[in-house]
Parts: C-alpha cells; sequence; structure tokens
C-alpha cells in the first residue's frame, strides 16, 4: 500500500472508499474501471481475520480471507486506484475524508464499507477459539464440522434458531441454554428437531491440545463437544455515517436504498455496516451496486454542469 504523502500530490478523488474489505475493494474495482480516480482507505482490521478459509464464494470457496484481499488490492491498483494503509477519524461535509496523524483527502463521494465489531459474551474460552472451533454462519463453517458433535451457546434471542439450523449438519447437536430464557414452545421445537437440551450456565469452553473439547457447566457437567456455535451481538462500525447525520431505522442501522445509497447525498454504504447479514459474496456484489449507481450520481452532475457550460458559451456566440 501507498502511504498518505502518495496522495497529497494530487488530492481530488471522485470517491473515497473507506474500508478495504470485500465490499470496498469490489466497489473500488468498478470504479477503477470506470475510469474514476478513487482511493481506498483501510485500517488493515477485517472482521473475519480469525477465520482460516471462506466458503459460499463462487470460484473462491475454500480461499483464506487474507488472501482475497492480497488478490483484491493487486487487482484494483492495476486500475490506478491509491490504496492507503490508514484509519478515518472524520468526514467533514463536502467531503473532506480525515485521517488519524492529520492528513486529508478531498472527495466528491464517499462509499463507507467500515463493517462491524462482534461483542462475544465473557464466557472463558470464547475469545481465545473465536473463529477457529467456536464459529457463528452455519453457512460459513458447518459443512466443515459436518457429523461432529456439536454445541450451541444460548447466549442472544437468535440462537434457538442456530440450534434448529445446525440440526441440517449434524445429528448431534446440544443446545446450552446459559442464561436465556426458553420457552416451552421452543424447547417443544428443539426437541422435535432431535436437538438435545442441557441446561445450567455455562462455566468455560474446555480446551486440550488447542482444540475445544468440551462445555463445562457451572454445577460440574462437561459435555464432549468438537465444535460450538455462538451468536455475537453484531455492532456495525457506523459512526463515520452518523457522523455525517445518515438516517437510522427502528433498529438502530443506518438506512440504505438497494444500491446502498443512505439519507446523505453523495454517501454510500456497503457490507456489513449496512447488512450484518452479508456474507463475503455478499458484500463484494454491495460493494459493486453501490459503485454502479455512484457512477451514475457522478455522470448526473458532470452532465449538468456541462450542459450549463455548453448554454453558457451559446450566449456568447
Amino acid at each position: 500500500m501507498s502511504d498518505v504523502k502518495d496522495t497529497e500530490r494530487d488530492p481530488v478523488y471522485d470517491v473515497v472508499v473507506v474500508g478495504g474489505g470485500a465490499a470496498g475493494l469490489n466497489a473500488a474495482l468498478v470504479l477503477g474501471r470506470a475510469r474514476r480516480r478513487v482511493a481506498v482507505v483501510d485500517a488493515g482490521e477485517p472482521r473475519n481475520a480469525p477465520a482460516a478459509h471462506m466458503q459460499g464464494f463462487l470460484s473462491r470457496d475454500g480461499m483464506s480471507p487474507a488472501a482475497l484481499l492480497e488478490v483484491g488490492r493487486t487487482e484494483i491498483a492495476g486500475y490506478g486506484v491509491s490504496l492507503i494503509k490508514a484509519r478515518v477519524e472524520h468526514i467533514d461535509h463536502g467531503f473532506y475524508v480525515r485521517l488519524v496523524g492529520g492528513a486529508v483527502l478531498r472527495a466528491r463521494r464517499v462509499i463507507v464499507t467500515t463493517g462491524l465489531r462482534d461483542e462475544l459474551p465473557d464466557i472463558p474460552g470464547v475469545r481465545e477459539r473465536w473463529g477457529r472451533d467456536l464459529l457463528h454462519c452455519p453457512y460459513c463453517h458447518g459443512y466443515e464440522v459436518r457429523d461432529r458433535k456439536l454445541g450451541v451457546l444460548g447466549t442472544h434471542p437468535g440462537s434457538v434458531h442456530h440450534a434448529l439450523l445446525l440440526r441440517q449438519w449434524s445429528d448431534d447437536v446440544v443446545f446450552f441454554p446459559h442464561t436465556l430464557e426458553v420457552d416451552d414452545a421452543d424447547r417443544e421445537r428443539i426437541a422435535a428437531r432431535g436437538v438435545r437440551i442441557f441446561d445450567g450456565t455455562i462455566k468455560q469452553l474446555v480446551v486440550d491440545g488447542d482444540r475445544l473439547r468440551a462445555v463445562e457447566l457451572a454445577e460440574g457437567r462437561v459435555v464432549p463437544r468438537d465444535a460450538a456455535f455462538v451468536f455475537p451481538r453484531m455492532v456495525p462500525n457506523d459512526g463515520l455515517l452518523t457522523g455525517l447525520g445518515c438516517a437510522t431505522g427502528e433498529d438502530g442501522r443506518v438506512v440504505t436504498d438497494a444500491t446502498g445509497r443512505t439519507s446523505v447525498s453523495g454517501v454510500w454504504a456497503a457490507g456489513n455496516v449496512a447488512d450484518p447479514r452479508a456474507q463475503v459474496v455478499t458484500a463484494a456484489g454491495m460493494g459493486s451496486a453501490a459503485a454502479i449507481a455512484l457512477n451514475h450520481d457522478l455522470l448526473d452532475e458532470e452532465v449538468d454542469r456541462a450542459l450549463e457550460e455548453h448554454r453558457a458559451l451559446a450566449t456568447l456566440r
């Protein structure tokens, strides 16, 4: 990646993309191919960094997240996109993109693809095993742990659905309600699905030989498990968007249209910052859709300006 000083010779960009994950890089790829002047600013903290592989991405199934990003950076650099390793501190209206350290990039439009952060339950072993054999997405990792002893930690209302869903991948699934209140109707659904329930507060994940071995309950029961799933609290990294005044919905998330356009003119959002359910392939598609819509927005502005100049010249003739 280039450093910030490289951009100061020509600091005005058609688009500054904040965030260099799948959404941001794919947006930059489309815009670079459209011959737009683009900069991607990335702090280098991808959400899926703990995962060794990603699945469900056609032609990239099983590829490591780090390898995907490296290929993406190389591709966009080939179209003249500036790659800046830095953290964005604030975006002013206008759009002045202020980086930590004092440098400022000027943009005509902005795409924010800063993702989200996973807030994990405070259970010993959870953070250490996260992304390894403590997982979240069955579609991302279920196949890799198929037919094994699976556990679901009841730390979120969505955990019940997790337990029901994971039964597709294994005949041996245990649901640990932990501190979650599970009503009789849900207990009946879980039992009907063939999932066992072990009540009691989870004390810790038992790890041995750098592998998850069991889930231990506070009363002493130890339930052997090969892998476990947990539903984290997903918090969007949307401070830059709300700082610009982008409207949020009843769920507290920034509101966008189908292309990622926010309520603030000239500002788009794509990837997990806009949709917590977006997988890597989905986020890449969102970045593409945002880039195309944004390019047309720039085109409209340029045509309007050209028309004004054309008419002004005509009056002088």
